[in-house]
């Protein structure tokens, strides 16, 4: 062992002819070839975050991004007051202005 800082290293002897080297990656093989099933539960992905809460987290922030851009494009860019968005009279006026009744004849 060598002592560096905080961590410890293992200091093994590099092989110094071929029939070392190959006898070392042949014991290195072995116990992964025997078990298939381990090297598949060993190669498993194990998610941070389940997916359930990725989608939950992608709805939850379009609606953010939605309603941010709406109070944008409300308070700067059409010189209104920004929280004026989230009131349904201001919805309202919108959907009126849209669905213009046609005048009767």
């Amino acid at each position: 062992f060598l002592m560096t800082g905080y961590k410890t290293e293992v200091v093994t002897k590099k092989p110094s002819t071929r029939q070392e080297y190959k006898s070392l990656e042949k014991k290195k093989a072995s116990p992964e070839q025997s078990d298939t099933k381990d090297r598949r539960r060993l190669r498993q992905r194990i998610r941070l975050f389940p997916i359930w809460f990725r989608l939950l987290a992608l709805v939850l922030m379009t609606g953010l991004a939605l309603i941010a851009g709406a109070m944008i494009g409300y308070g700067v860019v059409g010189d209104g007051h920004p929280m004026d968005v989230l009131q349904w009279s201001t919805w309202q006026h919108i959907i009126d202005l849209v669905v213009k009744e046609s005048p009767s004849a």
